[in-house]
C-alpha cells in the first residue's frame, strides 16, 4: 500500500514555476492555484502570464506573480531570484518546467539554436536550483520538481542534444535527491513522454513526438502531485503506465540495440510509410 506523506499546506505556500505561459506548466499552476498556492510565474510571454494570472485569481482568489524571464540568460538564476527578492517573496516550492527541443540530424543543426537548447534545457535548471534550493534546506522545507523527459532513458537520435540535456537533468535531480535526504526538502524528476502541448510546434515538426499516443498537460500533473504527496518519494516519476514499461525495457536492452531502435523510432521516413499503409 503507497504510503501518503500529511497533505502539503499549498495556501501557506509560494511555488515558482517556470515555462508557465503554456503546456504542462499553465496545468501545474491551474493545479496549485485549485489547491490554493501561491504562485511565482516565470516565462518570456507577458501576455500569457499576464492572462493565466488574471484568471488564476479570479477563480481562485490566490497571489500571483508573474515574472518575464529569459532562461537562456548565462545569468537567468541570479536574475530570477533578485526579482523574486525584489517582489518581497519567499519561494517555498520550485518547479523548474521550462524547455525546448530541436529535431534533426546534428551536422544540420544551428549551432546558435543548439547553445540556446542547452542554456534552458540544462544551465537554468541548474542555475534555479543553485539560487532557491539552499534556503529550502535551510528552513528545513519545501520541493524541487525539475522535469526531464522520457527522452533521458534513452539516446535520441535527431534529438540527441535535446535527449542529452534531459539526461542530464534526470542525473542531476536524483543526485539532488540524495544529497537532501533527511532535510526536509522533497527532490525529484518528472519524467512525460508524448504530451499535448505546443513542445513539437516549437520544435517545428510532428516528427518530435514520432506518432506516439499523446497523454494531457493535467494527466502529467497529476503524477508529479501524487508523487510529491508519498511520504517518502523516490529520486524520479515517469509520467504514464507505458512510458514507464518504456523504460524498464530500455534498460534491459545493451545500448547498441537501444539506440537502433531509436534511430528507427525518429525516423520521419517511418511515419510516412505508416500514413501510406493507413
Amino acid at each position: 500500500m503507497e504510503l501518503l506523506m500529511p497533505v502539503l499546506d499549498f495556501p501557506n505556500q509560494t511555488i515558482l514555476i517556470t515555462g508557465a505561459s503554456s503546456g504542462i506548466g499553465a496545468a501545474f499552476a491551474r493545479a496549485l492555484a485549485a489547491r490554493g498556492a501561491g504562485l511565482v510565474l516565470v516565462a518570456r510571454r507577458r501576455d500569457r502570464l499576464d492572462a493565466l494570472a488574471a484568471e488564476l485569481r479570479a477563480a481562485h482568489g490566490v497571489t500571483v506573480n508573474a515574472i518575464t524571464q529569459d532562461l537562456g540568460s548565462p545569468s537567468a538564476g541570479a536574475e530570477l531570484s533578485a526579482a523574486v527578492a525584489a517582489a518581497g517573496l519567499q519561494v517555498t516550492g520550485v518547479i523548474n518546467n521550462a524547455g525546448f527541443g530541436t529535431f534533426g540530424d546534428f551536422v544540420e543543426e544551428d549551432p546558435d539554436r543548439l547553445a540556446q537548447e542547452i542554456a534552458v534545457d540544462i544551465s537554468a535548471p541548474v542555475q534555479i536550483s543553485a539560487a532557491f534550493l539552499p534556503g529550502m534546506v535551510k528552513a528545513g522545507t519545501g520541493f524541487l520538481i525539475n522535469v526531464a523527459s522520457m527522452a533521458a532513458y534513452t539516446p535520441t537520435p535527431r534529438m540527441a542534444v535535446y535527449g542529452a540535456a534531459k539526461a542530464f537533468v534526470l542525473s542531476f535531480t536524483e543526485s539532488l535527491w540524495a544529497e537532501t535526504r533527511g532535510t526536509g526538502v522533497t527532490v525529484f524528476a518528472l519524467s512525460p513522454g508524448a504530451t499535448s502541448t505546443e513542445f513539437n510546434a516549437v520544435v517545428g515538426t510532428d516528427d518530435a513526438t514520432a506518432g506516439a499516443r499523446m497523454r494531457t498537460p493535467d494527466d502529467v500533473v497529476a503524477t508529479a502531485l501524487s508523487h510529491l504527496a508519498r511520504r517518502n518519494p523516490g529520486p524520479s516519476v515517469i509520467d504514464g503506465r507505458l512510458n514507464r514499461v518504456s523504460a524498464t525495457a530500455a534498460r534491459m536492452m545493451s545500448r547498441r540495440g537501444t539506440v537502433a531502435v531509436m534511430r528507427r523510432v525518429t525516423d520521419p521516413a517511418r511515419r510516412k510509410d505508416a500514413d501510406v499503409v493507413r
